[in-house]
Order: C-alpha cells, then structure tokens, then sequence
C-alpha cells in the first residue's frame, strides 16, 4: 500500500505511526513533492469513490485565490477541479492510502486507518 503525506500534517504522522505499528507494508509519498498527474488523481478519485471537490482542502488560501468556492460540482467542471488539484496539491485532502486490493481511503482517522489494514 501507500500513503500520500505531507510531513507537517499531525494526521498524516499518525496515520504512518499506526500503520508501523501495526506491521503493515507500505511506501510513503510526499505527495508535495511527487505530485499525482490528471490520470493517477483519476484512478484515486475512483478507487476512493469521491469526486474532485470531496477531496479538496476548501480552506486554503490557494482554494480562495483560485474561487473554487463558486466552481460548479458537476461532471463539466470535474476536469476543472482536477487541473486544480494537480497544479496546486496542497489542496489534495491527506493522509490518502491506496491499498493493493485496489482501494483507497482519505485516512483522517484511526479507524479508517485499521479499516484499510483489515482488508
């Protein structure tokens, strides 16, 4: 499996802590500095089942400048989104895991941390 991280992130930190802690076998990606492009944030966005804008971090400052507040949230503003995500992934929602059974989950918390290792 692995983990997209930012190393400031309190949550991105716990989730690796657990995930040693419990043995499991995964890569870290600081996806800050290995960005995804429009096609692997595509094939996330599916395994995840979420759209662009379930998956963007609305409160950053980069997310105001660029208006994504009144960006629509429909399939002809997807590709929109996704550009966005892309160009600026600080706006990418973190910890995501991708696990090798071919899904993903936006790992906020420990629980859902333990629901991709009890797969």
């Amino acid at each position: 499996m692995e983990i997209w991280v930012n190393p400031a992130c309190s949550k991105c930190r716990s989730a690796v802590k657990l995930l040693a802690e419990e043995g499991a076998e995964y890569t870290v990606r600081r996806y800050l500095e290995d960005p995804p492009d429009a096609a692997e944030l595509r094939d996330v966005l599916a395994r995840l089942g979420l759209e662009p804008w379930d998956i963007t971090r609305t409160g950053e400052a980069v997310a105001r400048e660029l208006g994504v507040a009144e960006w629509g949230r429909d399939a002809d503003s997807r590709d929109q989104w996704i550009a966005a995500l892309v160009a600026h992934p600080k706006l990418i929602q973190r910890p995501i895991i991708t696990a090798d059974d071919g899904s993903a989950v936006v790992a906020r918390t420990d629980d859902a941390v333990r629901g991709v290792l009890g797969r």
